[in-house]
């Protein structure tokens, strides 16, 4: 019987919460008073990841209360995720825009900046695992949908010029073309992707790797500087077959 009353009593508890979080979620899109309410829902789960599932409740998102957002040109699609402690930040005022997709999820500590020149967009549904860092000077950082980033990796579609005849600190910024991501691609944990660098659609990076060059989609890379190891083609798929490969 204990059992019976506490199993009653957790999911009465469980539903309470979620009715709160989806009160105060309707309301998050109020001009006066939405981060407010998105502050109270969040009071209902734990931090982290406990408080994706609020991106859902509201076409606007969750924006935790720790975030700081300061971009005149950032863009939101539905239901992204921005958790605690984002940075997204505009450094000059020519500064390209920053296109953030539907149901994209930003967390913890991810940081954004973007200065002369600049721009980021993100796909819908890409995450973006904690500690990441996209500093867009000179060039733009374009990441496609449905990208798997993990914590630490780090974005920079520039570099400096490095005359002998003048500090390095002293010398402009200069840009290849900037950094694209393709569809569903994968980047393993602390991954750095260098200036005029395209990685495939449904390309995978090991932990670790500096891309330096081109990576074809579908290849599994790796390495400092990142070389292609294999290519997912050649993996059998969960049906048994390889990819290209007829099944009879």
């Amino acid at each position: 019987m204990k059992s019976r009353i506490s199993t009653i009593l957790t999911r009465c508890a469980r539903k309470g919460r979620f009715l709160w979080a989806r009160m105060w979620m309707s309301l998050a899109d109020l001009p006066v008073g939405g981060q407010m309410a998105m502050r109270f829902a969040g009071w209902a789960f734990p931090p982290y990841r406990g408080r994706v599932g609020l991106a859902r409740m509201n076409r606007r998102g969750y924006i935790a209360p720790s975030a700081t957002i300061y971009h005149k040109k950032l863009h939101l699609g539905h239901h992204v995720f921005i958790g605690d402690h984002v940075l997204i930040y505009q450094v000059h005022e020519d500064t390209g825009p920053v296109d953030i997709g539907s149901r994209v999820r930003l967390h913890r500590e991810v940081i954004i900046e973007t200065g002369a020149g600049g721009s980021l967009s993100i796909g819908a549904e890409t995450n973006i695992q904690p500690r990441c860092q996209f500093s867009a000077y000179k060039g733009s950082i374009r990441i496609g949908t449905g990208v798997s980033i993990a914590p630490y990796c780090a974005f920079y579609p520039y570099d400096h010029s490095i005359a002998p005849d003048k500090p390095i600190r002293k010398q402009p910024l200069r840009s290849k073309g900037g950094i694209v991501i393709g569809d569903e691609a994968w980047l393993g944990v602390g991954v750095i992707v260098l200036d005029g660098v395209r990685i495939g659609k449904g390309a995978v990076i090991g932990a670790g790797s500096v891309v330096t060059r081109d990576i074809p989609d579908n290849a599994i890379a790796a390495g400092v500087p990142a070389r292609v190891l294999s290519s997912r083609d050649e993996i059998p798929s969960q049906n048994g077959t390889v990819s290209g490969e007829t099944k009879y």
